[in-house]
């Protein structure tokens, strides 16, 4: 298990103790996904940009898929299929390698949600993977196992207590002012059962083309209305707009 690392007041690591991030393989040719979680990482990336501004008193956010959390630089990082962190910012620059990837002594904090989406049981997300976000302290991690390869329930939810992590049944994530629930239903012309963000009366975060056809909807009824006016008043012999 990787070493903790000792944090300024600030939240970072002192200039002398940064680690020499060229030496750091920060991604690689390896990844290999699904189709199915590929779409589900990108559902749950996309809404919050498209459809979200964030906690209240919260300075900006970020929401990722496949990036890697580097606790300290002795060790390889660990990579969760989305994380959401916030108050922080990506640097202009991020091509430069000390940004490219969430460094916990650059970004000063860890994200506050983990998500593993689990398509096999090679993944060990109840076991290695739950010890090592505890250990980093995030705040929340979410297991969805739309297939039940672990043979527990679809949706798992964990809140970190102290130095380790309870089950939860609450969907709704206090400190995140988020929720997450299971929703049925077509996205991108795949029916299925999605992992989706939700708000706190349960209603999922619409992404970029359902918040436009929300929005188309509602102009069509608006416009319906003042049609069916419009008649009406013409039906009493007054002419609309006259």
């Amino acid at each position: 298990m990787s070493e903790s690392i000792t944090l300024t007041d600030a939240g970072f690591l002192p200039e002398d103790l940064l680690p020499d991030v060229s030496l750091l393989v920060t991604e690689d040719d390896e990844s290999l996904d699904n189709l199915r979680s590929e779409k589900q990482q990108r559902l749950l990336t996309e809404t919050l940009y498209s459809s979200w501004n964030g906690p209240s008193n919260a300075q900006g956010f970020l929401v990722a898929a496949n990036v890697g959390l580097f606790t300290t630089g002795k060790q390889p990082p660990i990579v969760p299929d989305v994380f959401l962190s916030l108050d922080v910012q990506i640097a202009e620059n991020w091509w430069e390698k000390k940004h490219r990837s969430y460094f916990f002594w650059e970004f000063g904090k860890p994200p506050e949600v983990v998500i593993e989406i689990v398509s096999n049981r090679e993944g060990n997300e109840t076991g290695r993977k739950l010890l090592e976000y505890a250990r980093m302290r995030v705040m929340y991690y979410i297991i969805f196992d739309p297939t039940q390869q672990l043979g527990g329930e679809i949706l798992q939810m964990y809140e970190l207590r102290g130095r380790q992590y309870i089950p939860t049944s609450e969907q709704w994530l206090t400190e995140v002012e988020l929720g997450l629930c299971l929703w049925e239903g077509a996205y991108e012309g795949k029916r299925d059962v999605w992992l989706r963000w939700c708000d706190t009366e349960g209603n999922v975060i619409p992404t970029g083309a359902e918040r436009a056809e929300q929005e188309r909807e509602a102009k069509e009824t608006a416009l319906q209305r003042l049609e069916r006016l419009a008649a009406q008043l013409r039906a009493l012999g007054v002419e609309p707009g006259a």
